[in-house]
Protein backbone atom coordinates (compact mmCIF):
# COMPACT_ATOMS: atom_id res chain seq x y z
CA UNK A 1 0.00 0.00 0.00
CA UNK A 2 1.28 3.26 -1.14
CA UNK A 3 1.16 5.78 1.61
CA UNK A 4 1.45 8.55 -0.72
CA UNK A 5 -1.22 8.87 -2.34
CA UNK A 6 -3.81 9.23 0.79
CA UNK A 7 -4.77 12.58 1.66
CA UNK A 8 -3.96 12.98 5.32
CA UNK A 9 -6.11 15.12 7.65
CA UNK A 10 -5.07 18.42 7.91
CA UNK A 11 -4.34 18.34 11.41
CA UNK A 12 -1.53 15.41 11.01
CA UNK A 13 -0.48 17.04 6.85
CA UNK A 14 3.02 18.53 9.11
CA UNK A 15 3.63 15.20 10.73
CA UNK A 16 3.15 13.52 7.49
CA UNK A 17 5.50 15.69 5.91
CA UNK A 18 7.72 15.05 8.41
CA UNK A 19 7.44 11.15 7.99
CA UNK A 20 8.19 11.93 4.16
CA UNK A 21 10.80 14.45 4.51
CA UNK A 22 12.78 11.48 7.30
CA UNK A 23 12.30 9.24 4.59
CA UNK A 24 14.23 11.26 1.90
CA UNK A 25 16.96 12.11 4.28
CA UNK A 26 17.40 8.39 4.91
CA UNK A 27 17.59 7.27 1.54
CA UNK A 28 19.99 10.41 1.12
CA UNK A 29 22.11 9.50 3.70
CA UNK A 30 22.52 5.98 2.81
CA UNK A 31 23.24 6.67 -0.60
CA UNK A 32 25.90 9.64 0.35
CA UNK A 33 27.50 6.63 2.43
CA UNK A 34 27.49 4.16 -0.13
CA UNK A 35 29.35 6.56 -2.62
CA UNK A 36 31.66 7.48 0.08
CA UNK A 37 32.60 3.84 1.03
CA UNK A 38 32.83 3.29 -3.05
CA UNK A 39 35.03 5.83 -3.07
CA UNK A 40 37.25 5.07 0.16
CA UNK A 41 37.26 1.35 0.16
CA UNK A 42 39.35 1.17 -2.77
CA UNK A 43 41.56 4.20 -2.46
CA UNK A 44 42.49 2.45 1.24
CA UNK A 45 42.98 -1.40 -0.34
CA UNK A 46 45.27 -0.15 -2.69
CA UNK A 47 47.35 1.56 -0.45
CA UNK A 48 47.43 -1.46 1.82
CA UNK A 49 48.28 -3.02 -1.20
CA UNK A 50 50.87 -1.00 -2.41
CA UNK A 51 52.58 -1.02 1.48
CA UNK A 52 52.72 -4.72 1.63
CA UNK A 53 54.54 -4.55 -1.92
CA UNK A 54 56.77 -1.93 -0.41
CA UNK A 55 57.39 -3.82 2.63
CA UNK A 56 58.21 -7.41 0.78
CA UNK A 57 60.78 -5.91 -1.06
CA UNK A 58 61.87 -4.17 1.60
CA UNK A 59 62.62 -7.73 3.69
CA UNK A 60 64.10 -9.31 0.13
CA UNK A 61 66.62 -6.32 0.06
CA UNK A 62 67.57 -6.76 3.96
CA UNK A 63 67.63 -10.37 3.70
CA UNK A 64 69.90 -10.58 0.21
CA UNK A 65 72.13 -7.95 1.60
CA UNK A 66 72.81 -9.99 4.95
CA UNK A 67 73.19 -13.05 3.13
CA UNK A 68 75.54 -11.00 1.37
CA UNK A 69 77.28 -9.64 4.37
CA UNK A 70 77.16 -13.23 5.98
CA UNK A 71 79.24 -14.69 2.85
CA UNK A 72 81.50 -11.69 2.44
CA UNK A 73 82.77 -12.52 6.01
CA UNK A 74 82.89 -16.49 5.28
CA UNK A 75 85.31 -15.46 2.46
CA UNK A 76 87.29 -13.05 5.02
CA UNK A 77 87.18 -15.64 7.89
CA UNK A 78 89.07 -18.36 5.12
CA UNK A 79 91.47 -15.66 4.05
CA UNK A 80 92.11 -14.68 7.56
CA UNK A 81 92.72 -17.98 8.84
CA UNK A 82 95.78 -18.13 5.90
CA UNK A 83 97.30 -15.27 6.65
CA UNK A 84 96.58 -12.78 9.29
CA UNK A 85 98.22 -9.80 8.99
CA UNK A 86 98.06 -9.89 5.36
CA UNK A 87 94.15 -9.77 5.71
CA UNK A 88 94.10 -6.88 8.06
CA UNK A 89 96.28 -4.62 5.89
CA UNK A 90 94.32 -5.13 3.28
CA UNK A 91 91.14 -4.91 4.92
CA UNK A 92 92.56 -1.43 6.87
CA UNK A 93 93.53 -0.30 3.48
CA UNK A 94 90.39 -1.14 1.99
CA UNK A 95 88.38 0.98 4.47
CA UNK A 96 90.50 4.06 4.49
CA UNK A 97 90.06 3.96 0.56
CA UNK A 98 86.09 4.14 0.85
CA UNK A 99 86.54 6.42 4.17
CA UNK A 100 89.10 8.75 2.23
CA UNK A 101 87.52 8.40 -1.74
CA UNK A 102 84.61 11.08 0.19
CA UNK A 103 87.00 12.94 1.50
CA UNK A 104 88.03 16.65 0.37
CA UNK A 105 90.46 17.66 3.21
CA UNK A 106 93.83 16.52 3.87
CA UNK A 107 95.74 17.00 6.92
CA UNK A 108 99.78 16.48 7.09
CA UNK A 109 101.76 15.31 9.93
CA UNK A 110 104.55 16.85 9.07
CA UNK A 111 106.45 14.92 12.13
CA UNK A 112 109.42 17.35 12.50
CA UNK A 113 108.00 20.10 14.48
CA UNK A 114 104.85 18.74 15.26
CA UNK A 115 103.35 21.11 12.43
CA UNK A 116 100.42 20.27 10.82
CA UNK A 117 99.62 21.71 7.06
CA UNK A 118 95.96 21.58 6.06
CA UNK A 119 94.89 21.81 2.57
CA UNK A 120 91.42 22.58 2.18
CA UNK A 121 91.30 20.63 -0.98
CA UNK A 122 87.60 21.33 -1.53
CA UNK A 123 88.15 25.13 -1.57
CA UNK A 124 90.65 24.78 -4.27
CA UNK A 125 89.14 22.38 -6.17
CA UNK A 126 86.42 24.94 -6.23
CA UNK A 127 88.91 27.71 -6.81
CA UNK A 128 89.75 26.00 -9.92
CA UNK A 129 86.83 25.25 -11.01
CA UNK A 130 86.16 28.95 -10.91
CA UNK A 131 89.28 29.87 -12.13
CA UNK A 132 88.81 27.58 -15.51
CA UNK A 133 85.66 28.74 -16.57
CA UNK A 134 86.91 32.49 -15.73
CA UNK A 135 89.73 31.48 -18.43
CA UNK A 136 87.79 29.14 -20.86
CA UNK A 137 88.50 31.46 -24.06
CA UNK A 138 92.10 32.18 -22.84
CA UNK A 139 94.65 30.44 -24.33
CA UNK A 140 95.75 28.83 -21.18
CA UNK A 141 94.62 25.43 -20.72
CA UNK A 142 92.98 24.54 -17.32
CA UNK A 143 95.19 22.53 -14.94
CA UNK A 144 94.12 18.93 -15.15
CA UNK A 145 94.51 17.80 -11.39
CA UNK A 146 91.61 19.86 -10.26
CA UNK A 147 94.18 22.41 -8.61
CA UNK A 148 94.30 26.20 -9.78
CA UNK A 149 96.12 26.67 -12.49
CA UNK A 150 99.40 28.67 -11.90
CA UNK A 151 99.16 32.72 -12.05
CA UNK A 152 101.00 34.42 -14.55
CA UNK A 153 100.93 37.67 -12.35
CA UNK A 154 103.92 37.40 -9.73
CA UNK A 155 101.66 39.94 -7.43
CA UNK A 156 99.29 36.49 -7.44
CA UNK A 157 101.71 34.42 -6.80
CA UNK A 158 103.02 36.22 -3.87
CA UNK A 159 99.44 36.75 -2.66
CA UNK A 160 98.77 33.05 -2.45
CA UNK A 161 102.50 32.47 -1.04
CA UNK A 162 101.57 34.92 1.54
CA UNK A 163 97.63 33.32 2.48
CA UNK A 164 100.03 29.80 3.12
CA UNK A 165 102.40 31.61 4.91
CA UNK A 166 99.78 33.20 7.04
CA UNK A 167 97.89 29.77 7.29
CA UNK A 168 101.29 27.87 8.70
CA UNK A 169 101.98 30.37 11.39
CA UNK A 170 98.48 30.12 12.46
CA UNK A 171 98.32 26.67 12.95
CA UNK A 172 101.82 26.48 15.19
Amino acid sequence: MNVQSVQPPEQVQAAFDDVNKASQDRERAISEGQAYANDVIPRAKGTAARLKEESEAYRARVVAQAQGDASRFRSVQGEYAKAPQVTRDRIYIETMQQIYANSTKVLVDARQGSNLLYLPLDKLMAQGQADSRGTQGASQPASGAGAPAPSQDSSGDNRSRESLRNRDRDSR
